[in-house]
């Protein structure tokens, strides 16, 4: 079966598409660009490269801009993953969430009007066992936004590494966060990955922040041979 898979360029996105590509043919991403940064349904943080990991991973892209209004912006998604089917011939569209219910029964909804199967390959795994997954097959990844407390600007860029793994578990049994950012307390951007045929170097970057909240962005990147 043809698969397309909601890509965000995210650590979660990127897994559940590595998991996908384990059982069946990936034939094309597709991406939501909100222009609305609070979306309830949309990653945010440098989704302007998932155009570059594209060109990385060698998958054609479909790219649909949303004003990012809640409930209507799921219109948008629709109308890409459409353009998937008949474009690409798909059978399925694969997600990468995890505990959102919101998010995946939103996208569950939309493969019933499309008569598409929906595959949640990360659905309820254990948090920190997921992180340590990624890490384990060797996923390059950094945190490009945070939004809760305590964290802060000092882990904007960080790369997520085993260090970084306990510390957010640490966080989590005192602050009640999600390890993963499930909650929407993090957001990461992947920068190689097994499938990706080049890596992406970062050229240019900025962080903004403020007191608990802040994104790091990636204004000028590159693609380079592994």
């Amino acid at each position: 079966m043809k698969l397309a898979v909601l890509f965000s360029g995210g650590k979660d996105s990127a897994y559940a598409l590595f998991k996908a590509m384990q059982k069946e043919e990936v034939a094309c991403l597709i991406s939501i660009l909100s222009e609305n940064k609070e979306s309830f349904m949309f990653h945010t943080p440098n989704i302007e490269i998932t155009k570059l990991q594209a060109e990385a991973i060698g998958l054609p892209l479909i790219q649909k801009l949303t004003p990012g209004e809640k409930e209507k912006e799921l219109e948008d998604l629709k109308a890409a993953i459409q353009e998937a089917k008949e474009k690409f011939g798909i059978g399925g569209v694969v997600t990468g969430a995890i505990e959102s219910v919101y998010q995946a029964s939103r996208v569950q909804r939309i493969c019933n009007d499309l008569n598409l199967w929906c595959f949640n390959p990360l659905w309820l795994k254990g948090q920190e066992s997921l992180l340590y997954e990624i890490l384990k097959n060797n996923f390059k990844v950094i945190i490009s936004g945070v939004f809760a407390y305590p964290l802060n600007k000092e882990w904007l860029g960080r790369a997520l590494d085993e260090e970084t793994v306990k510390e957010l578990v640490k966080l989590r049994e005192k602050y009640k966060i999600s390890p993963s950012g499930e909650g929407g307390e993090i957001e990461t951007t992947v920068l190689d990955a097994p499938f990706f045929k080049k890596s992406i170097e970062i050229l240019e970057s900025e962080v903004k922040a403020g007191r608990d909240s802040g994104i790091f962005i990636i204004k000028k990147a590159r693609l380079a041979e592994k």
